[in-house]
């Protein structure tokens, strides 16, 4: 309590001390006022002496009151008196880390806004960009307010730490005028190297913590979205699986540890199922960090084991048959085996452009979740009728029929390639493709009725149609798609 009482007695005696100068600097204006305009208002050009002084004043306080408000969100100078800034030094410094600084930047504050934003607001643009900066204290200052000066707002930020430096990765939000060279420009000569920046969108705008577990959440529903979690994970890149054992050749003496295997622009992750997952992505190194979360995603499928989702759908035709569409995976093998053994050698030739004795071949690589997802059509009594496959292609989509010859020209192929490009929709994909004869008219008219942009490309008798799902609606989900409702 007398610690208390003493504190507050010399705040009381500083009060009415101040009160006291207050008031005598009140009456001393007064009494000069009253001089001078005595002074000068008994004189002829008194009074217009008087109006020009107090225009000239009110003139000065709005000229201030403007330059103030232009100037409120500019960024403090170095050696400017904050707390933790050295003024004998160089530049900015880091005080406790960066994130403190990020809060004297105004115009460049980092936060984290709803998935439900807009992608642009009006007269801006969103940019992802990436850059290495020192790991000294204030490297991430000086980046912040170089972007601050030049009115960008930093919506996410992410650290990707690195044996020498620190890989710093943002979501911008910068005036629409604002070119990217400017922008990469005035990153460099804050301190950035490797600078790299590309056009984003409103779905960068979810954090990376929420995007990495809905990944791992579909991934744990179905392996073959291993694949496509990596690609939306690690961003344009380039992703092969080789198996174990692969169709018409030796398997590779390549050798991926359990931990896989990193380099600047390359990983080698190992196949839960057999094989090699070799992701590659020229224009942009990965980080530590990356790494660690494409290694954990592909550890998630290793334990979860096999899985296909469950669902099915009663199709029925046009003329009152009814068939089921279903997942198919390698349980199947030997129901297909026998669908093989019902086609004719055109058909086969057909569908794998090949000796026709080579067809049982390629089932086990077909039928694996990992490569892609595999629709079956089956009678009531359980016979298979047709097979439709989505095959990830590197960073293309491929699509591809086998329909029994007792049941073509009676709509499953179109049916079931439907429902193949809406999965490829689902997934995300651009667009797919289909590799036939130009003499299959048979799947050219499917890809024909699918109503998408369709581009053709013939070489030696190959026909490549590819359809762009960009002028596709939203697919809905289906029963024995990814979710497995």
């Amino acid at each position: 309590m007398t610690d208390v009482t003493s504190a507050g007695s010399p705040h009381r005696s500083h009060r009415w001390r101040r009160d006291v100068i207050e008031l005598a600097a009140l009456f001393t204006a007064v009494a000069v006022a009253d001089a001078i305009a005595n002074l000068i208002g008994h004189q002829p050009d008194g009074p217009y002496l008087l109006i020009a002084s107090a225009v000239a004043l009110a003139v000065t306080v709005g000229f201030h009151t403007w330059w103030a408000r232009r100037h409120s969100h500019a960024p403090p100078p170095t050696g400017s008196g904050l707390p933790g800034e050295d003024d004998d030094a160089d530049g900015p410094h880091r005080v406790g880390s960066d994130a403190d600084a990020l809060t004297r930047a105004p115009a460049a504050s980092a936060h984290v806004p709803s998935p439900d934003a807009p992608e642009r607001a009006e007269g801006t643009a969103l940019w992802r960009m990436r850059t290495t900066v020192r790991d000294t204290p204030g490297s991430l200052a000086a980046l912040c307010g170089a972007l601050a000066r030049h009115r960008v707002d930093i919506l996410t930020l992410q650290t990707h730490p690195l044996a020498r430096g620190t890989v710093d990765e943002f979501l911008l939000r910068a005036p629409a005028p604002l070119p990217a060279r400017q922008l990469s420009r005035a990153v460099s000569a804050a301190g950035g190297s490797s600078v790299w920046i590309e056009r984003a969108d409103a779905h960068d705008l979810v954090d990376a913590p929420t995007r990495v577990l809905a990944l791992a959440a579909r991934t744990a529903l179905d392996p073959a979205e291993l694949p496509l979690a990596l690609r939306k994970l690690l961003g344009r890149c380039t992703i092969r699986s080789l198996p174990a054992a692969p169709v018409g050749g030796r398997a590779s003496d390549e050798t991926v540890p359990a931990e896989g295997v990193l380099g600047e622009n390359v990983m080698r992750l190992r196949d839960p199922s057999g094989g090699v997952i070799t992701v590659e992505r020229p224009h942009l190194p990965f980080t530590p960090t990356e790494f660690a979360r494409a290694r954990a995603l592909v550890e998630l499928d290793a334990r979860l084991g096999p899985r296909v989702p469950r669902g099915t759908h009663v199709l029925t035709l046009p003329e009152g048959n009814a068939i089921t569409v279903r997942r198919a995976d390698r349980d199947d093998l030997a129901a297909a085996r026998a669908m093989h053994g019902r086609c004719s050698e055109r058909t086969l030739r057909l569908r794998y452009h090949g000796p026709v004795h080579d067809a049982d071949r390629y089932l086990d690589h077909l039928l694996s979740p990992r490569f892609g997802r595999t629709l079956a059509a089956q009678t009531a009594s359980g016979r298979l009728v047709a097979l439709g496959h989505l095959l990830w292609d590197g960073d293309e989509t491929e699509v591809a029929l086998l329909v029994e010859d007792e049941w073509q020209r009676r709509g499953v192929g179109s049916e079931l390639l439907a429902r193949l490009v809406a999965l490829a929709g689902e997934a995300g994909c651009a667009n797919v493709y289909a590799v036939t004869q130009a003499s299959n008219t048979g799947m050219v008219a499917a890809m024909r009725a699918l109503r998408l942009p369709l581009d053709y490309q013939i070489e030696e008798g190959t026909l490549v149609v590819t359809a762009r799902l960009d002028a596709a609606p939203a697919p809905s989900p289906l029963p024995y798609g990814r979710t497995g409702r």
